[in-house]
């Protein structure tokens, strides 16, 4: 009852790209779909959708997405407009930006944080 329990990282059905389990990929991905990482990826990575990293990922790179679900390892900086989830068995080393931060118990964040409330953001593309 009280146990550890195995989470499963779920994207729902709409990924968009899929970097497989013992796929290395280095370079810049922009994407206007979700992502999904269970295999290693250096460089940077930027969708206007969801970024789920996979308990087997290893991610080397600055990330800007909506949402981000997190499984495995990122080392880098994370600009997260609404929602990042670290999931228990996650690992990121870098500091990270977002609206509204979930860290599941195990997990290990090493970084600073700043979380932005939708009016700071709203404000913030108005000036633009």
């Amino acid at each position: 009852m009280f146990g550890t329990k195995r989470v499963t990282v779920n994207s729902g059905d709409h990924v968009g790209t899929l970097i497989g389990q013992g796929t290395q990929l280095k370079g810049s991905i922009t994407a206007t779909g979700a992502l999904r990482i269970d295999g290693e990826v250096e460089g940077d990575i930027v969708t206007s959708s969801e970024i789920v990293i996979g308990e087997t990922g290893n991610v080397k790179a600055q990330i800007k997405a909506k949402n981000a679900t997190i499984g495995g390892t990122v080392t880098g900086n994370m600009e997260i407009s609404e929602r990042l989830e670290l999931l228990a068995s996650a690992k990121l080393i870098g500091d990270i930006k977002a609206g509204t931060l979930i860290i599941g118990e195990g997990a290990i964040f090493k970084g600073a944080c700043e979380m932005r409330s939708v009016d700071e953001k709203k404000g913030k593309e108005s000036k633009n």
